[in-house]
Order: structure tokens, then sequence, then C-alpha cells
């Protein structure tokens, strides 16, 4: 039982602790820089959408602002067989550039992206949705890395926040998410994209899935190629955090489930005589991640079954204070406004997430069908303060 405790113990702290921090001491004794250079290659910027006459309008006029060549850019609206007037808007844009691809059944985000892809000019692919918000410069920015020719592929990174701009518990736990992938892009590369909006060779593109969740795939598939992903931090994607909890925890769900589908589809990348450094990475990132409840579960009974002893005591009040902590998190009231009990609220929330999940998938569940998280929208919030800190 001993042994079962400092084994789940040492996973869970190597997971969000161990790792970062192996990664941080390896960059410092080498580093893997980014050729960046001011290109100007073609690109098809692809919209997912599903129902978003309330934004669609917003978002097109935002992505035709973005400060890029006119003659050098593609945009396509990929339309999951949305029936609430967003075709219509999409078309009323045809005279300025912009092309509506439309799947004819609702089969999911990857399944219209596919669409997409296949009729797409540009030999840079940007996947985006309605609910993100892009600074001007930033296509420019995310086409600089693909000056290198060992890039594959490039995520912004993520920025969420309130309605007023003001950084929340899960913006907190993100930032910290983007700050492990920036290590991982020094170290190699990411082992995973942003799903709000990442930069992808077309060529790396040819093997499409139309239900694997392409932000995963995005850097699966680049690696199995020789090539390496990177988040670029000057890039920023911000969007609005989910007010409701209840839509945040589906989202998540959703989220982990098609994760851990890629994940299994995909085991083979787990091979360090094969593809060694982005091995160690995946099974450090993603599986260790996606296992975290089943370890935190361990910890949890193995040190009450040994509280008769003062360490594992010590030890198995201490996790219970903080899963106290994060049932206050989700109760209304003054507790909430702590930035502690939120962010063991949120964390709290991920794993039981990532529990749903595996059940899920356990019982051949898959997550194809797609309803994009009703976040405000383009328009409605501003630039976040947070951001000249973000890009430092």
């Amino acid at each position: 039982m001993k042994l079962l405790f400092w084994l789940s113990t040492c996973l869970v702290v190597y997971a969000y602790f161990g790792y970062p921090f192996v990664l941080w001491a390896l960059t410092k004794l080498r580093s893997r820089n980014v050729l960046k250079e001011e290109i100007f290659p073609r690109v098809s910027i692809i919209i997912a959408a599903r129902n978003e006459a309330e934004k669609i309008r917003g978002k097109i006029e935002h992505t035709l602002a973005l400060d890029y060549p006119d003659e050098r850019l593609d945009i396509l609206v990929a339309s999951d067989a949305s029936d609430d007037g967003t075709d219509e808007i999409v078309q009323e844009y045809v005279g300025r550039g912009v092309r509506l691809v439309r799947a004819p059944e609702r089969k999911g985000k990857e399944h219209v992206q596919g669409l997409a892809v296949v009729v797409a000019k540009g030999d840079i692919l940007v996947f985006t949705d309605t609910a993100t918000i892009l600074d001007p410069d930033a296509l420019r920015r995310l086409m600089a890395n693909f000056a290198d020719p060992t890039v594959g592929a490039v995520s912004t990174e993520d920025v969420i926040v309130d309605a007023l701009g003001n950084p929340t518990a899960e913006g907190l736990y993100v930032r910290y998410e983007m700050w492990v992938r920036r290590l991982e892009g020094r170290f190699h590369s990411l082992v995973g994209l942003s799903g709000s909006c990442f930069a992808i060779r077309k060529e790396l593109c040819s093997d499409w899935s139309p239900v694997l969740a392409s932000d995963f795939m995005g850097a699966l598939r680049a690696a199995r190629k020789g090539y390496r992903s990177i988040a670029d931090p000057s890039a920023l994607g911000r969007f609005v955090a989910l007010v409701s909890t209840q839509a945040e925890m589906r989202r998540k769900i959703r989220t982990f489930l098609r994760g851990i589908t890629v994940l299994m589809a995909n085991l083979d990348l787990l091979n360090p005589l094969r593809y060694g450094r982005f091995a160690l990475q995946l099974a450090s990132h993603k599986l260790l991640r996606f296992i975290a409840p089943f370890l935190l579960l361990a910890t949890l009974t193995t040190s009450g079954l040994l509280s008769g002893e003062p360490l594992y005591g010590v030890i198995f009040w201490a996790q219970a204070a903080f899963y106290l902590l994060a049932c206050a998190g989700g109760v209304p009231g003054s507790l909430r406004r702590s930035r502690v009990v939120r962010t063991a609220y949120f964390f709290t929330m991920v794993q039981w997430a990532m529990l749903t999940a595996w059940t899920k998938y356990a019982v051949g569940q898959q997550q194809v069908t797609w309803e994009p998280s009703k976040r405000q929208g383009i328009n409605q919030v501003a630039p976040s303060s947070q951001d000249s800190e973000l890009r430092a």
C-alpha cells in the first residue's frame, strides 16, 4: 500500500510540477530556437461554425481586418449544417473574398473542417472559431515561424478572461499551461495545439480525420512527419470564460473525451525508440495528465488507510482540506472570491471531468457532433489589461 501511495504521489507531482521543472532545467542547458523571418505565404483561414448567427459577422469583420496582404489571404467559413441564418450572413461577404463551405448534414467540427481543407488554397492553414479574438498582427506573427523548416505547426497562446477582461480561475490554470507549452517548444515540440487558433502546413493535413480532434491531431501529425510544433507567445487568442459552471463542465468532458480518444488511437507515438523526445513529452503531458484522477484517488485512499502513521495522516488531512476548499468554490458566497478557493475548485473540476470522460470512453462513446460553447461574442469584450503582461 505504501508503494502504491508513493508511486501515485510521485507521478502526480511529476506530471504537474516535475515535468515543467525538467523542461526548464534542460532548456537552460540547451534551448531550441525558432528561425523567424517576415514571410507572406498563401494562407487559408478556416473558421468553424455551428449556428453562430450572433457572432459570425463580427468574426468575419475581425478576420478581414487582420494585418496581412489581401491577395495572400483565403477566408473560409466551415458551417456544420447551421440552420439559424449563419450561412446567409456568410454569403453576404462573398464579394469580399469570403467563401462558405457547408456540410449538408451535421457530422461534427472535424468533418466540416475536412471539407474546407479540400478546397483551401493556402500553403498554410489556420483553424479558428467564432469566439476567439486575435490581435491585428497575430497572423503575421504566426507566419513568421514557418520560415523555420523544422516547424510544422504553430499555436497561439490562450488568454481566458471574464466579461470585464479580468483573469479567471480557469485563466490562471491556462496561464500555467501556456508556460509549460513555451518550455515544450524550447525543448522540442508541443504535444497539442490550441483549439481556439492554430496554423499548420497544408501538407500535414493530407490524412485528415473527420472524427479525431484536429488541434491534438495537428501536433501528432507534425511529429509523425518529422516536424515540431511550437507556441508563439506574441500571438494571443483571447476569449471569454463560460459563466455557467455546468456549461464549463460539459465542455471539459467533451474536450477530455476527444483527447483520450486521440491518444488511444496514437499510442505508437509513445515509443521513445522511434519518436525520442516527443514520446517523453507525450507521456508526461498527456498520458499522465489523463490518468491523474486515478492517481489522485489512489493517493487519497492509501493515505487514508495509512493515516494511523503521522506522516500519512498529515498528508491525508491536507488532501481532505484541499477538496473541502474545492467544494466551497462550487457554492455561491464570499469564499468564491478567494483565488485559492477558485483554483482548488477548478483543479478538482478538471479531475472530475476527466473521470467522467474516461467513463464515457470505456462504454464506447465518442464526441463527434459539436455544439459550440455559448461564450460572449467577438465585439462583447474589450482587450484585457493582462495582454501586455502575458506578452512579456
